[in-house]
């Protein structure tokens, strides 16, 4: 297994926005000789730099051939240097029996990638996952320009076995977090999905977890149970992270359950005793993954700050939808909380149209970044994604002031 750094042009495109926001598309399906481009990753480095991650696919589907592509900003996100190619798989491996009917021989899937900046060391941790059955671990110590081989770290998926007999693994996706209050100062965690694939897509059914590293990424474990596939919810997978002001950890899940509502749970330690599942009523789930942020954590002169992002929307266009079917992912919107992530008082739409996965990071100076899906290359298609593209703005914009 090797990784190889590649480069394109240093193009891009700003697109004519309100003057409080910028917009900017980093990656354009059937460019590099990739089919589309999807499940976009954001990430803020201790110095600063901005890190934008997504899957390059060959092809449509979650099965297929796949590598990881990155596009790094050393000036907030108003320039970006190169594509690099930061994960490329090669051979003939051992694929995932489940991909019978998804994929064949030599179809390497690399998929789910996952940054943690580290605020101690000032590396940045990266997973990824590889025929949704082995998952590895590499690093930068030099803001992303260059990258460690990879280290397998699957065994740490194993602890999950005698509750759940996993065939299929992925980690996130979008971006895991380190602790920085209470006990569990510099702690790592990643949201993670585990399914037994004899259900759609060899996806399902599925429930949610995390995996925590205690020593800068190099051991992994993994933690407890976080949402079970169990009445009221159902197949649980992809998972935002966020650490509350209290040093506990809140995942928000999408789920296929029929409140089409995102679904949270809170653990003090990000591994173990997760709290009793919550729909939350203000966060719709058309069942699409989702941001989630700190971009603020509160002082004596201000409350904190949470931001989520989504497709606010639950309609099907020409059709009347049923309890827990996927909706339109159009409506991409942010919400912004000061009571931890209890209420949202303040919702944006960030693009009405055809707009799905995102994620989000923050800037030192508060700024507000998200990276996300826009456009359909056939107009339709809801995995057809034609562009992942780049958004700054700041509070004041999502509050309208």
């Amino acid at each position: 297994m090797k990784i190889l750094l590649l480069f394109a042009s240093l193009s891009f495109a700003i697109l004519p926005v309100h003057a409080e926001i910028e917009k900017q598309n980093l990656f354009t399906a059937g460019e590099e000789g990739y089919y589309i481009y999807r499940i976009p990753g954001l990430a803020v480095s201790k110095k600063g730099t901005v890190l934008a991650y997504c899957e390059a696919r060959k092809s449509v589907g979650d099965w297929g051939t796949m590598d990881v592509m990155m596009r790094r900003s050393t000036d907030g996100g108003k320039t970006w240097l190169p594509r690099q190619k930061i994960v490329e798989v090669k051979g003939d491996l051992p694929m995932n029996p489940l991909a019978k009917g998804h994929d064949k021989p030599g179809d390497n899937t690399v998929h789910n990638p996952v940054a943690i900046p580290d605020r101690e060391t000032g590396d940045i941790h990266f997973l990824y996952c590889l025929e949704y059955m082995r998952c590895y671990y590499i690093r930068s110590s030099d803001e992303g320009a260059t990258w460690s081989e990879p280290v397998e770290i699957t065994d740490a998926f194993e602890s999950f076995r005698p509750a759940y007999d996993w065939k299929v693994i992925a980690t996130g996706p979008a971006h895991g977090i380190q602790l920085t209050r209470g006990a569990n100062k510099g702690r790592l965690v990643v949201p993670v999905w585990i399914s037994t694939g004899t259900g759609g897509g060899s996806h399902r059914p599925s429930v949610t977890a995390t995996i925590y590293s205690d020593d800068h990424g190099k051991t992994w474990q993994a933690g407890a149970v976080a949402l079970p596939d169990e009445a009221p919810l159902k197949n649980p997978n992809e998972t935002v992270v966020v650490e509350l002001a209290d040093g506990s950890v809140m995942l928000n899940a999408r789920t296929e359950s029929t409140a089409n509502r995102r679904v949270t749970t809170t653990s003090p330690d990000g591994a173990t005793g997760w709290t009793e599942p919550r729909f939350d009523e203000a966060l719709l789930e058309p069942v699409c993954m989702a941001g989630i942020l700190r971009a603020r954590f509160p002082t004596e002169e201000e409350p904190g700050l949470i931001v989520f992002s989504n497709p606010h929307n639950l309609d099907i266009s020409g059709k009347n939808p049923q309890p827990g079917d996927s909706r339109d992912r159009k409506n991409l919107s942010v919400k912004l909380s000061y009571d931890e992530a209890l209420t949202w008082p303040h919702d944006r739409v960030l693009e009405p149209d055809f707009s799905g996965y995102s994620d989000l990071a923050a800037l030192p100076d508060g700024t507000i970044l998200c990276l996300y899906e826009r456009g359909s290359t056939d107009g339709k298609d809801i995995y057809r994604s034609k562009y992942i593209t780049f958004a700054r703005f700041t509070e004041e914009w999502v509050k309208g002031d």
